[in-house]
């Protein structure tokens, strides 16, 4: 499967890499392609299960989750999520 970022993601990645490094940036970019093989590695997100979609989320380190969903034949990134915030800035 291929790997596809919303517009969102996105901008939180570049956030991210602009406060923390591109050292981080890699790092989130790495675990986001392990979904390429293995798209199911990441549990259901039970912070968005009310949207009724399907989304997931993988942990990178302790401090974010990268937020997706299965949308055969891409695996859609709709966000990249920093835990220490409230959960309700979570975008589905």
């Amino acid at each position: 499967m291929k790997l596809r970022y919303t517009a969102n993601a996105l901008r939180r990645l570049r956030n991210i890499v602009d406060q923390r490094g591109n050292n981080v940036g890699t790092q989130i970019a790495d675990r986001a392609e392990e979904l390429e093989n293995h798209p199911e590695l990441g549990p259901e997100e039970q912070n968005l299960v009310h949207h009724g979609k399907g989304h997931r989320s993988l942990l990178v380190g302790t401090l974010y989750k990268i937020v997706y969903l299965i949308v055969a034949p891409v695996i859609l990134i709709t966000d990249i999520f920093d835990v220490r915030q409230d959960p309700d800035k979570m975008k589905p």
